[in-house]
């Protein structure tokens, strides 16, 4: 996935055609490892985007916003003083290397002409952004790296800017077909694509299993076990790839997989063979920008989501808690009538007692035989007072465990709320979903309001629609605050409602117009009220299903708690390719 040396070359040719001589009008760092550079030319202007993180270093014009923050840090600022006002006078990549310099023209405080080097490092884990002065000596980087960082190369402002060393291996596009036909006579027990990123520089993996497919028919063949004419057709695969660079005829692909970005190319990818759909895009840049745009965009959401996770889990994690702390203690006071039997025992034989005695050896007449049972006294107390004690002892019991009941039914609510809560977020498809969730947590008192925050002026999202293979619309909450709307306030008496049984879910809503919905359309909103559930995957999942007229929910019941009568039952499936057909 990260720049290969071929694909860096092709972008590099793009952005010079679009940008020599562009000048720079506004340097900002939205992040840690990127930089932001704001630029005018006759042609328009743009912005281009310059990151050096480790797995997304890159550079490529962007249209993405980002988020600045308050205060530029230190490296910006420096950058701002040097880069303002700077023209691009060229924009070129040192063969085979990973990494592209760009040429900066300017004057100074003093009117005098001076020119720069900004030098963008793309080699991984030592991905780099340097400015190097007119006399060679770097004025500042973005990581400054000195020997204890157990590198051979050190990275400092002040000293001299050399390019990276050289890989000892040859440079497959630098090799000719001769050199590169004697290194293949030598490949014995060995995975072929292998072979390739171990012996060449500037060959990708994805690029190597792709040569092989197109020779051999898969990906990773071993090179022992070629027969020789598949072997011998090997350098004129290797001449071809060649060729093609050489020429540089370049395609930007761009591979995804139900949606979602997987990977790209500088040429087509079959090695995949319809697994992995394929889409060209007009430029370089505007895939990368479009890869990354997704990209971040996912891990964002995923951050964010296991936030709210984490914060949700502590609160359902101490609610289990409290609720096994109030379970035992009503367990404690079930033994309540015990005491109300010894103080009624202690009264039937008073007569026996005296003050000072520390146990009472009568019978317990509630017991079949009456059997001789030993009652505790305090000997500081009249016969009576120990009684009144044991009474009173029982009515705290008895009072304790009413109490105790009420609470128990409360955490029990509020344990089911919350694993309810915590599969919704597993199903959020959208930091706005996610946005969602957290306001129905706050408005409910799980989750404070952050101090000194803006105002979330966010429109909430309507429900998910989708159409029945009959033409019913059917309405899938995205919150339990969305299922309350749904259910309560959107669908109408005579409209079937459907939820998975037992099992925390999405409440779906089927708009009937006053008609009843064929059975096609009743399994497929049962699949999607199976889809949208904790049982998503899960083979065939039991869905109830009754008009919205027998769904009711109790008082101050906890958002998306209902109960419901007169319904039916239907065994779902969960699969996503149902999903697909009534997605709109």
């Amino acid at each position: 996935m990260p720049l290969d040396a071929v694909f860096l070359s092709a972008l590099t040719q793009e952005l010079s055609e679009q940008v020599t001589g562009a000048k720079i009008d506004k340097v900002q760092q939205p992040e840690r490892d990127m930089l932001l550079l704001s630029l005018r030319s006759r042609t328009g202007n743009c912005r281009m985007l310059i990151s050096a993180g480790t797995g997304t270093a890159r550079v490529h014009l962007t249209e993405q916003k980002f988020e600045q923050p308050q205060t530029p840090p230190m490296f910006c600022m420096l950058m701002r003083k040097h880069l303002t006002g700077a023209f691009i006078e060229r924009i070129y990549q040192p063969e085979g290397d990973r990494l592209v310099i760009f040429e900066l023209g300017g004057h100074d405080e003093m009117g005098d002409a001076v020119h720069k080097r900004l030098v963008v490092e793309l080699m991984g884990r030592a991905a780099n952004i340097i400015l190097v002065g007119e006399d060679g000596r770097i004025i500042d980087c973005l990581r400054r790296v000195t020997a204890d960082d157990g590198v051979h190369r050190n990275l400092l402002p002040g000293m001299f800017y050399a390019l990276p060393p050289a890989q000892e291996k040859p440079d497959f596009f630098k090799s000719d077909s001769q050199t590169r036909r004697e290194l293949w006579t030598q490949a014995g027990d060995v995975l072929v694509d292998k072979w390739l990123t171990d012996t060449f520089a500037s060959v990708s993996p994805l690029i190597a299993r792709e040569m092989c497919y197109r020779c051999f028919g898969e990906a990773s063949p071993n090179a022992a076990l070629l027969p020789p004419e598949a072997r011998a057709r090997f350098p004129d695969a290797m001449d071809a790839l060649a060729d093609t660079v050489t020429h540089r005829e370049f395609t930007p692909v761009l591979l995804t997989k139900n949606g979602g970005m997987k990977d790209f190319s500088f040429q087509p990818i079959k090695q995949y063979a319809g697994a992995i759909e394929q889409q060209t895009r007009p430029g370089f840049s505007l895939l990368l920008d479009e890869f990354y745009a997704q990209r971040d965009k996912a891990e964002s959401m995923s951050r964010k989501s296991k936030e709210l996770q984490k914060k949700i889990k502590t609160v359902r994690d101490r609610t289990e808690r409290t609720l096994a702390t109030r379970r035992a203690e009503w367990d404690k006071s079930a033994d309540r009538d015990t005491f109300r039997q010894y103080g009624d025992i202690i009264m039937a034989n008073i007569y026996r007692m005296q003050k000072g005695d520390t146990a009472l050896e009568a019978e317990n007449f509630y017991l079949d035989g009456a059997p001789t049972v030993s009652i505790p006294l305090d000997a500081l107390k009249m016969p009576q007072q120990n009684a009144a004690r044991y009474y009173r002892e029982y009515n705290k019991a008895k009072a304790a465990q009413e109490h105790l009941t009420g609470l128990i039914a409360k955490s029990e609510t509020e344990l089911d709320y919350l694993n309810s809560v915590l599969a919704e977020i597993d199903r959020a498809e959208s930091e706005r979903d996610l946005a969602e969730i957290r306001r129905e947590l706050t408005d409910t008192g799980y989750l404070r309001k952050p101090k000194g925050g803006k105002p979330d002026r966010q429109k909430a999202q309507g429900p998910m629609r989708f159409v029945s293979a009959t033409g019913y619309e059917i309405l899938v909450g995205r919150s339990n605050a969305q299922n309350d709307e749904l259910t309560l306030k959107t669908a109408r008496r005579s409209d079937l409602w459907l939820h998975t049984q037992k099992i925390h879910g999405s409440h779906v809503i089927v708009r009937c117009q006053d008609e009843t919905p064929d059975d096609e359309t009743i399994y497929e909103a049962a699949c999607l009220a199976a889809y949208y559930s904790q049982a998503r995957n899960g083979g065939k999942v039991p869905v109830d299903y009754a008009l919205a007229k027998f769904v009711k929910k109790p008082h101050g019941a906890m958002p998306g708690m209902v109960v419901y009568t007169d319904y039916k039952t239907i065994a779902a499936d969960s699969s996503e390719e149902i999903l697909k057909k009534l997605k709109q």
